[in-house]
């Protein structure tokens, strides 16, 4: 009985098994294995693609990188040019002989002062006038000795006549009339005496009052009346001699070696719009051993903007130079100097330290440090390093 029970189990077994396979429609294992195949394939193409897009665009990223890595420059080649020479300094300006005015004689208290600064003066023209009063009656004194000269000298010649016309009558001796000669001669001496001395009377007090040397314009003014000056009291007066003026600078000594005496420039005072044309007359023969420079002054008319003790600047002419030209751009500049940024042959910036001259509206002379056929870079030299590869564009024009 066992043995049939154990049979109808697995015979009920097997019918379940069967009744579950019955239980999938027709085809649907099929169409699961189709779906996971097209899934399989479709993941494999967009890998591919992937694959393809990277293989494309990478080469241009990297183009794209390199190009970045690589600035691109503006450069130009100056070549060389014809250009007026100039040389641009400052300077001071003050009179070109200055004179200074002071008490020649005895002095005294002062009376009067006759001029103010930015007056005009002659030459001989009373200043100052300075109290004579104890002069004019020393003077005085010394006409009345005149007088009692001239009166002992008359009575002296009048003796001498009397004893000549009795001489011969032998009532005076020949000694008598010696000495009576004598007395008229010392009578005669002593008037010129006293003639001499009131005329150094009159010479000390008329050089009493201070006046100017020579014409000129009256810059400046140290005495007050009620004042008293003497020899000791030092310049009570300044005079620019004919009004004429001049500007001192210092230069180099390379600029002194390039001008000379006659050349003309040009002057504008500092505060004013307007140039006065002026004339190197003076370089200095010797160099300050400190600052390696020397002096040049240039000979300015009168004007009334010129003032003595003012700042300035000048453009001196300096002859024709022949030298490249580069616009302010290009020109950079440090501790150590000004310097260029050139593009060599590999394409790499190579800084080339130069010495520029004079600056025109448009650029700037370049005297050494360049030969004209480099290729300069133009702007942006400040962001750029030596040895730093570069791509070089050509100004246009250049």
């Amino acid at each position: 009985m066992n043995y049939d029970a154990k049979i109808d189990a697995d015979e009920a077994l097997a019918e379940q098994s069967d009744s579950g396979h019955d239980m999938l429609p027709d085809g649907g294992e099929g169409l699961i294995t189709r779906r996971m195949a097209l899934i399989g394939g479709l993941v494999v193409l967009v890998l591919v693609g992937l694959w393809f897009i990277n293989r494309l665009v990478a080469p241009n990223e990297l183009d794209s990188d390199s190009v970045q890595q690589v600035p691109v420059v503006t450069v130009l080649q100056p070549g060389r040019a014809t250009v007026a020479g100039e040389i641009k300094t400052t300077g001071t300006l003050a009179a070109r002989r200055e004179l200074p005015v002071g008490v020649v004689g005895e002095g005294g208290r002062v009376e009067r002062v006759l001029v103010e600064p930015g007056d005009w003066v002659s030459a001989g023209q009373v200043l100052a006038v300075i109290d004579r009063s104890v002069q004019v009656q020393q003077a005085a004194s010394l006409q009345a000795q005149i007088g009692v000269a001239q009166a002992d000298a008359r009575l002296a010649q009048a003796n001498l006549d009397r004893a000549l016309q009795l001489v011969e009558r032998g009532f005076v001796s020949k000694a008598d009339v010696d000495r009576l000669t004598a007395t008229r001669d010392a009578a005669a001496a002593r008037v010129r005496v006293a003639q001499a001395q009131l005329g150094e009377t009159r010479a000390r007090n008329n050089r009493l009052n201070i006046v100017a040397p020579a014409a000129g314009l009256v810059l400046d003014r140290q005495v007050e009346p009620a004042q008293v000056v003497s020899s000791g009291s030092g310049v009570l007066f300044r005079i620019a001699k004919g009004g004429e003026m001049e500007l001192r600078a210092d230069l180099t000594e390379e600029s002194l070696s390039q001008i000379s005496t006659g050349i003309h420039a040009s002057v504008t005072p500092v505060g004013s719009e307007k140039s006065f044309t002026g004339e190197v007359w003076q370089i200095s023969p010797v160099i300050d051993p400190q600052n390696r420079q020397g002096t040049v002054r240039i000979a300015l008319p009168y004007a009334a903007e010129l003032r003595p003790g003012g700042f300035a600047e000048a453009v001196i002419s300096a002859g024709a130079v022949v030298a490249p030209k580069l616009p302010e751009s290009a020109i950079l500049a440090d501790d150590k100097g000004s310097y260029v940024y050139v593009v060599g042959k590999d394409d790499r910036v190579v800084r080339r330290n130069v010495k520029t001259g004079s600056v025109t509206a448009d650029s700037i002379v370049v005297t050494e440090g360049l030969t004209g056929s480099e290729r300069v870079v133009m702007r942006a030299g400040a962001f750029l390093s030596p040895g730093e590869k570069v791509k070089a564009q050509r100004a246009k024009g250049s």
